[in-house]
């Protein structure tokens, strides 16, 4: 009996493989992209992607048409398996390019990790310099950041209809972030399309003001992508400071905040319903956590004797602040100089991030409400232990099963910090840079370990440190448990 009981359960693994390869044809699409950016620019890279273009839609098709699976129904376990496998299957092939580009190829560890971070808009990279770069691959970085904002799963169940029957709630939990998550429409391809539809115009819109400014067509376009995903790769050395415009930094700001934003509260804003933003929790909280610090730099950088101009005391701590609670990572020139302080604020701003729903990485700002709100009862629960309280967010009780499972949550994010940068320094990284580099990314911001003043950079990472920090990457991406569960046997028996 006890036999019977856990063996392995059959998953349906031939549809499985069916949808990673429409998701691989879907990829092959997207290169179109970057080999007509590397065309238009006379640039020989045109090959490398024609050749992945190739290569992938081949795969793509061959799995999608020369599997024939019995039963197209998926359930909870496929919608795990598939959302963790697709995302790895984009940055293998995803990968081709860098490897096969004509200046400084990568090896295959470099060409994996700068893939994953840019699917997973980490924004972390291995190179010291893009100046090399043709402008295809530079258009290839900000376009898989921009694919990942959103999410794989969510694009393909806007586009693909049929998965809305076949395991799509489970794919639509396991891949978008947050704790609880509202439908929009009653199908969820109709949601997923409403959530894409507001990402695209949102990007169009940058685009739009960007090459207003001082930015080529080339450059709006890249920013676009990566701004709006809160990716954070650029097209210049210096980021966002190559341009040297207040116009280019107030812009970037504001739609790096909107990235930071639930979509699902911006879907609604944009069909004239602005009374949930105003009655939510969490964007009020997200708001207040960014005046706060503001705050904060300011009298950090009148203490250090920083304030030499009006735009440092204003547009560049903002810029600094938003840019780091959205995991975007753009950096303001002279961030270093203003203390241990700020630093110190960074840590907690990457940690935490933005709101659940939206582009943003780290362990959500809702997530540190139902903490803060949970431990004051635990406390008040001290003095009168017979008492019921209950968590509240946006008037609504929260259950004790969503609590302790935010809890769990954030227990399992530090062991993971914890052990990545254990696992490191064992590779020879020092401390700081091992866990910080863990941290960063964890919570999808990909500021280098530079940052700390002690040095080092993801360069500098051995390979085997490089696929660790890479899977990190997606388990952060992807919220923990949908990757973790693949690791437990409960997920594989019956």
């Amino acid at each position: 009996m006890n036999f019977l009981r856990y063996r392995p359960t059959a998953i349906n693994f031939p549809m499985i493989l069916r949808i990673i390869g429409l998701l691989l044809i879907i990829e092959g699409l997207f290169l179109t992209v970057p080999l007509a950016t590397s065309l238009v620019y006379h640039e020989t890279d045109w090959m490398c992607f024609l050749l992945t273009m190739v290569v992938t839609t081949v795969a793509g098709t061959i799995m999608t048409f020369g599997i024939r699976p019995r039963n197209p129904r998926m359930g909870k376990r496929e919608g795990f398996l598939l959302t963790a496998l697709i995302w790895i299957f984009f940055s293998i092939f995803g990968m081709i390019p860098f490897i096969l580009m004509e200046k400084q190829p990568m090896s295959v560890s470099d060409a994996f990790f700068e893939a994953m971070s840019g699917f997973t808009t980490t924004g972390a990279t291995v190179m010291d310099s893009i100046s090399h770069l043709s402008h295809g691959i530079v258009m290839w970085r900000s376009l898989m950041q921009w694919i990942g904002g959103m999410g794989i799963i969510l694009f393909t169940l806007a586009v693909v209809p049929m998965l809305n029957h076949s395991g799509g709630m489970q794919m639509f939990n396991a891949e978008v972030t947050g704790i609880t998550h509202d439908k929009l429409r009653p199908r969820i391809s109709q949601t997923a399309k409403g959530l894409w539809l507001i990402y695209i115009v949102l990007t169009l819109v940058l685009f739009i003001l960007l090459i207003i400014g001082p930015m080529d067509t080339f450059e709006a376009i890249c920013h676009a992508f990566s701004t709006m995903s809160t990716g954070g790769f650029s097209t210049a050395d210096a980021s966002i400071e190559a341009w040297d415009s207040i116009y280019i930094e107030s812009v970037v700001t504001v739609f790096m905040f909107l990235g930071g934003t639930s979509f699902v509260l911006l879907y609604r804003a944009a069909h004239g319903d602005f009374k949930p933003i105003w009655q939510n929790d969490v964007f009020r909280a997200y708001v207040g956590i960014i005046l706060v610090c503001y705050v904060l730099f300011v009298i950090a950088i009148f203490y250090h004797g920083q304030a030499y101009s009006i735009k440092s005391v204003t547009l560049d701590p903002l810029f600094q602040i938003v840019s780091t609670i959205t995991s975007t990572g753009y950096e303001v020139s002279d961030f270093s100089n203003w203390g241990t302080f700020t630093l110190s604020l960074v840590f907690a701003l990457m940690f935490f991030g933005a709101c659940a729903g939206s582009t943003s990485g780290g362990a959500k700002i809702d997530r540190l409400i139902y903490l803060l709100k949970n431990c004051r009862n635990e406390i008040v629960r001290c003095v009168y232990p017979n008492n019921i309280f209950t968590v509240r967010v946006n008037r609504r009780v929260i259950p004790h099963e969503t609590v302790s499972k935010v809890i769990a949550f954030l227990c399992l994010y530090v062991m993971i910090i914890m052990a990545g940068g254990i696992i490191l320094t064992a590779l020879g990284l020092p401390l700081v840079d091992s866990f910080f580099s863990a941290f960063s990314c964890i919570s999808n911001t990909g500021l280098g370990a530079g940052v700390t003043g002690y040095g080092g950079s993801y360069a500098l990472v051995p390979d085997v440190g490089k696929w660790l920090l890479a899977i990190i990457m997606m388990i952060g991406r992807l919220e923990l448990f949908t990757v973790l569960i693949l690791f437990t046997p409960t997920f594989w028996k019956k």
